[in-house]
């Protein structure tokens, strides 16, 4: 995003879940910040009222495909098919490939209707290898004019962002930098 603006975009991957997304609103609302949420479409389908809460909130919708499927292992129309899939619950115009991966085929066809939203700074909240100082020092490090910061909503990463979401939110904040979501 904008290299010249002080400014950074929250992600969020996986789900809504009820175990991980809850909190996460809950601590977005007490910073008074505005985030992406890139919805497995099958998520959504079975966590309705989660999903709508995410919207009622003032949240970006994104799609992350109705199965979190990696692009590689599916013909354009089977992965197409696929996000038009978790379309049909999300509504919306942007689309991240699970794993950032996608062949250059369906690159090409889902760009002609959905703006494809990658990421610069991936906290690797999901690993297990990383602990919450880990996450918050990535974000530390990494964090920069623009970037786009993803977090998972998702039972790999709730417990580290116990501690790193918040303190990352209140780092960033310290620095100067505003929270924005995609047009």
């Amino acid at each position: 995003m904008d290299r010249n603006e002080r400014a950074v975009y929250l992600t969020f991957d996986d789900g809504p879940i009820p175990e991980a997304t809850p909190f996460i609103l809950d601590v977005l609302k007490r910073y008074d910040i505005k985030a992406t949420f890139f919805m497995v479409g099958d998520n959504a389908r079975k966590y309705p009222e989660l999903h709508q809460r995410v919207v009622d909130e003032g949240h970006r919708i994104g799609n992350h495909t109705h199965n979190h499927i990696g692009g590689f292992r599916y013909t354009i129309r089977e992965y197409s098919y696929n996000v038009e899939k978790a379309n049909a619950y999300l509504h919306t115009n942007l689309v991240r490939p699970p794993h950032g991966w996608m062949r250059l085929g369906q690159y090409a066809w889902l760009s002609r209707k959905f703006k494809i939203v990658m990421w610069d700074l991936v906290t690797r909240d999901y690993s297990k290898w990383m602990t919450a100082d880990d996450i918050l020092n990535n974000v530390k490090r990494y964090a920069r004019n623009g970037s786009i910061i993803t977090f998972h909503d998702s039972l790999k990463s709730i417990e580290k962002l116990h501690t790193a979401l918040p303190l990352s939110i209140e780092w960033l904040l310290a620095e100067g930098y505003a929270f924005k979501t995609f047009a």
